[in-house]
């Protein structure tokens, strides 16, 4: 018996340390923040004070041929036991472009610039039927059955990259929301200098078909440009986006939707400072018409995040909200700050 349980275990350790040896390399990386958030709304009595918390982890997975070409996918766990939120499959190759498959994405959402605001996750409530797009990548939706191709660096010139992105029909029939159907996008980068001054330009255009049961709907589609400067320490940003958008399970269309957006941020030593502006603007109907009135977003937010240590960040930010529902102010904005601290690794 003893003879039997020392093979067993050497054959164990054997499987062990086969498994290992030939495993893909993983990484993991992660960050959890939690703070108070403070929200004074326009239509309440009094303001509230509640703890908002937000958890990420997740584990990154790649592996390299014996011709060079990388392959890569991931998933996350949020807030420790929730739903794993996957990848699909990256494919890299030796030119540096890059292949995704399988719930790839747009284009034209990868190619946008990001505008600075508020520290934290300051958050104001609007009703729910005002539904005035606010991101400049309101559109570009992708399903499971999809790719995306990303040339490599400098392509066709200095400092340009490009995308291009298809979704396809997952064979899913519309039952009372509408499914999409298929997508494309098409996005570009093209980072430049002009003196001491780094400039990135960004860009994409996408359009998407879906399918409904009860009629025939038109289709999100829409464009963004924007634009960002920096300058030492300093970052000046701005970008514009117009377009529809469905809202599926609403069964509603939000029609020459358009988001202006500027923001700066300044980096002086271990404090960063941020503020932006942003005004959005919809017109909420059926899938097939227009509504008349429009409903509407201005947002200004503030922000001052600290370097305590490697990997923790203290964050205070401010935002305000003027909402308009059917071109009426809906008493829905208001006011909202937010203290807490992020932890990353």
């Amino acid at each position: 018996m003893k003879k039997e349980l020392l093979l067993a275990s050497a054959l164990v350790s054997t499987m062990g340390f086969a498994s290992v040896a030939n495993a893909v390399t993983a990484t993991m990386s992660g960050m959890h923040a939690t703070g108070l958030q403070g929200n004074d709304s326009d239509e309440a009595a009094s303001g509230t004070i509640a703890r908002d918390s937000t958890s990420d982890f997740s584990v990154s997975l790649s592996e390299t041929t014996d011709g060079g070409i990388g392959i890569a996918t991931s998933f996350m766990l949020a807030n420790e036991n929730s739903a794993s939120h996957s990848a699909g499959l990256t494919l890299t190759f030796t030119d540096g472009s890059k292949l995704d498959l399988i719930n790839a994405g747009n284009a034209a959402k990868s190619h946008d610039v990001s505008i600075p605001g508020a520290a934290g996750s300051p958050g104001v409530t609007v009703t729910t039927t005002n539904l005035a797009q606010t991101g400049l990548d309101f559109f570009g939706e992708a399903g499971d059955v999809s790719f995306e191709w990303h040339s490599a660096a400098d392509f066709m010139a200095d400092g340009l990259k490009i995308g291009a992105s298809m979704s396809f029909d997952d064979g899913v029939a519309s039952d009372g929301s509408a499914e999409l159907e298929s997508s494309w996008g098409v996005g570009a980068t093209y980072v430049t200098s002009a003196g001491d001054t780094a400039v990135t330009i960004g860009a994409g255009i996408a359009d998407s078909e879906w399918k409904d049961s009860a009629s025939v709907i038109d289709g999100s589609n829409g464009f963004h440009i924007g634009f960002s400067a920096v300058t030492g320490d300093l970052t000046v940003a701005a970008g514009y986006a117009a377009g529809d958008k469905i809202i599926a399970d609403g069964e509603e269309n939000i029609h020459d939707n358009t988001v202006s957006a500027i923001g700066v941020k300044y980096v002086t030593g271990d404090v960063t400072l941020s503020a932006g502006f942003s005004s959005a603007e919809g017109d909420d109907g059926t899938f097939t018409a227009a509504g008349g009135t429009d409903d509407a977003q201005d947002a200004t937010s503030l922000g001052v995040s600290y370097a305590v240590a490697s990997g923790v960040t203290a964050n205070l930010g401010w935002k305000n909200i003027d909402a308009k529902n059917e071109g009426v102010s809906d008493a829905t904005g208001g006011n909202s700050w937010y203290l807490g601290a992020t932890m990353s690794f």
